[in-house]
């Protein structure tokens, strides 16, 4: 089992940044993928990006990209999403989930947190 633990969410002027937070315990070693998705009220969930924590390498949605930051503390086992210049288009409940394959389809990822808001007022 793996267990995933978001924070940093939180009311923003647009404009504005936050940094979310995604702390992993359990059986991560065969869970390399972490990714972030957010779901906005009335919207399907959907991917915004991911890293892999062994190689470092990453993905991020369009919408993100240019504005978005995803990192990992190895130290740590947490992964970071970093949101910069925030849209009232980026107001949603973000979350956490982990994989064991290089993927951004969210059915691929079978650990989730329970998720953090993110609320960015114009």
């Amino acid at each position: 089992q793996v267990q995933l633990v978001e924070s940093g969410g939180g009311l923003v002027q647009a404009g504005g940044s936050l940094r979310l937070s995604c702390a992993a315990s359990g059986r991560t070693f065969n869970r390399d993928v972490m990714g972030w998705f957010r779901q906005a009220p009335g919207k399907q969930r959907e991917f915004v990006a991911r890293i892999s924590r062994g190689s470092g390498s990453t993905n991020y949605a369009d919408s993100v990209k240019g504005r978005f930051t995803i990192s990992k503390d190895s130290a740590k086992n947490t992964v970071y999403l970093q949101m910069n210049s925030l849209k009232p288009e980026d107001t949603a409940v973000y979350y956490c989930a982990a994989s064991s394959v290089v993927t951004m389809f969210l059915r691929d990822y079978d650990y989730w947190g329970q998720g953090t808001k993110v609320t960015v007022s114009s």
